[in-house]
């Protein structure tokens, strides 16, 4: 069955045309006046202190976001943490140890983010919750018009990506900032790889893939902690998936069960995918089919998330992408643009290179291994905080975010079902065929 037909339109176009829609949508049933882009950008003025609030308080909004993200600009860009939620007392309260030391006083701790987004006096709100809530805080925090920095994959259910992405483009309309936590694309290697197939040096590119491997799946390393029960509150944790007694495993190697965590495709495909999308500045895929299981890593913990799975999408612009994931044998990793006069690698974003390697049409032009000419540019961190005075799109936007969430949707889907998937961007659906 042939998949139905879609216009290839250009990424540019892409966004345009989604921006329009879903901001339309969204705030037709809005009833009170938001302030304007301007207004809301003008908001945060230059000498103002940016106060900004944590959702999730466990490795990622701890080191990731806060340790080696924004704190490395705290002296630059004037900001504080204010406030922070996360459903684990213990992960609160070692992510507030973080702000007494580098501010001199704690933040506010909260254990749901809905008494985190009541507070008066936020600004902005950097999410690092679990995959499957997600989609939650982010469609929360939109509609509390705060700037937002939100995790990827961005999301794990596709009736509530579009929900989430309504209610961010509304937001957005009114003047907030969101940036997606794809940081490749603050990465100067990537941004010279865009250039670099801007140039079309590579000719027609028709494939691209993406392998990363490991001998043990990353789950692992996430057990052994001491979580006690009374500890947590296991409730705001599961959110709105089914209900189910407190599991102490559950709750700590979570990336390891797929009703919390779809696995390496939507977790590290995300960036793949995000990366990808950028370089060839492309559009929505229009086909997805996706297999694997559980093929290895077959033990008492029980783990659902697939150890082992491929990824394939066809896109509109005629080229095919893979992405793959092995936890049984870590050989064999890559990430590579084949074009038809040579071959662009991604095997380290820090610093990708070009070869004739390959090229059916090389025509002497490229020779030997040529490293791509960085392209600086602020960090995703600084951007994010940045734009926030000064109004502008950040690197990531919300329209990228759901690009690579529709691609990655479709994959999750396609495993889940094991049809091929396509996608409608008229109605905004994932079909099945």
């Amino acid at each position: 069955m042939n998949p139905p037909a879609q216009s290839p339109l250009p990424r540019r176009d892409f966004l345009k045309t989604s921006a329009k829609a879903a901001a339309g949508t969204a705030l037709v049933a809005a009833t009170p006046r938001f302030l304007t882009a301007k207004e809301r950008a003008n908001s945060i003025g230059a000498n103002d202190r940016i106060r900004i609030a944590h959702i999730g308080c466990g490795s990622r909004g701890r080191d990731a976001h806060l340790v080696n993200g924004i704190l490395p600009h705290k002296d630059a860009t004037n900001f504080e943490v204010v406030a922070i939620a996360d459903p684990w007392k213990v992960a609160r309260e070692r992510m507030n140890g973080v702000v007494q030391k580098n501010f001199g006083r704690p933040a506010k701790e909260f254990v749901s983010y809905r008494d985190l987004l009541a507070m008066d006096g936020i600004d902005a709100v950097m999410i690092a919750s679990p995959d499957h809530l997600h989609t939650t805080h982010l469609e929360a925090a939109a509609k509390a018009r705060k700037h937002i920095y939100v995790e990827k994959p961005l999301a794990t259910d596709f009736a509530k990506l579009v929900k989430a992405y309504d209610a961010a483009k509304a937001a957005q309309a009114a003047g907030s900032i969101i940036q997606v936590g794809t940081q490749l694309r603050s990465f100067p290697g990537v941004v010279g790889a865009r250039e670099l197939m801007k140039s079309g040096v590579l000719g027609k590119v028709m494939r691209i893939d993406e392998s990363r491997n490991g001998d043990k799946p990353y789950w692992y390393s996430y057990l052994g902690k001491d979580i006690k029960k009374e500890d947590v509150d296991w409730n705001e944790f599961l959110g709105d998936t089914p209900k189910q007694a407190f599991d102490a495993r559950k709750y700590s190697a979570w990336y390891g069960y797929y009703e919390f965590c779809q696995g390496p495709v939507p977790q590290w495909g995300a960036h793949f995918l995000d990366l990808m999308h950028y370089v060839m500045d492309c559009g929505l895929p229009q086909s997805c089919v996706c297999l694997g299981g559980v093929t290895t890593w077959k033990d008492e913990n029980n783990f659902t998330t697939p150890d082992n799975v491929i990824a394939t999408w066809m896109y509109p612009e005629g080229f095919v992408v893979t992405s793959s994931n092995n936890f049984g044998n870590s050989a064999g990793n890559t990430r590579k643009f084949f074009g038809e006069k040579g071959t662009l690698s991604v095997d380290n974003w820090n610093a990708p290179y070009y070869s004739a390697e390959g090229g059916r049409k090389r025509d002497g032009s490229i020779r030997g291994k040529i490293e791509v000419t960085p392209i600086k540019r602020p960090d995703h961190w600084l951007n994010w905080l940045e734009c926030m005075r000064s109004g502008e799109t950040p690197h990531a936007s919300i329209d990228a975010g759901f690009q690579h969430a529709v691609a990655v949707m479709m994959a999750v889907i396609a495993y889940d079902t094991g049809k091929k998937t396509t996608y409608d961007s008229k109605t905004r659906q994932i079909k099945t065929s």
